[in-house]
């Protein structure tokens, strides 16, 4: 099957895709010669870029900004990537993500590149909801429910 660039892909989009579950969201792309570094290959910090532009689509696509109630802020509070295969200039490549845990005022996304129906790289990240005064805000519930729903995230 032949996906869009840079239009968000559901479950069956990426089934067909050869991306297995328990991933439900994802984006498609193709590597850009800026994205590379001196050995030829993805840069390092591209992937994190890569998955910010992942994760903020994903949480407009979810309606996370809206459910989390009014003037959220969000913000990064931790981020891991793990290198495990090369990316090469041209390679067409999805991005995946879900949230998979959720705390009081947090939630916990993972992601991964899929390059050839083949895992690439993995991330991290926790991400925490705060009020305009820079307070921890908690996740409404209709915001548990929503990534529940979508990603079967737990409570931690």
């Amino acid at each position: 099957m032949t996906l869009p660039f840079l239009t968000p892909l559901t479950a069956p989009d990426l089934r067909a895709a050869g991306i297995p579950d328990p991933w439900t969201y994802g984006i498609k792309d193709r590597v850009r010669f800026g994205e590379l570094d001196a050995l030829n290959h993805v840069n390092n910090v591209v992937y994190l870029r890569w998955y910010e532009t992942l994760r903020v689509q994903y949480m407009e696509d979810y309606g996370v900004y809206e459910l989390a109630g009014p003037d959220p802020k969000f913000v990064v509070k931790s981020v891991s990537v793990d290198y495990r295969a090369e990316v090469h200039r041209g390679a067409e490549y999805v991005n995946v993500g879900r949230t998979v845990s959720m705390r009081n005022t947090s939630f916990a996304m993972d992601y991964a590149t899929f390059v050839d129906g083949q895992i690439t790289t993995t991330g991290t990240c926790i991400a925490v909801i705060l009020n305009a005064d820079n307070s921890k805000r908690p996740l409404t519930e209709a915001l548990r429910q929503r990534f529940i729903q979508r990603d079967g995230t737990q409570q931690m």
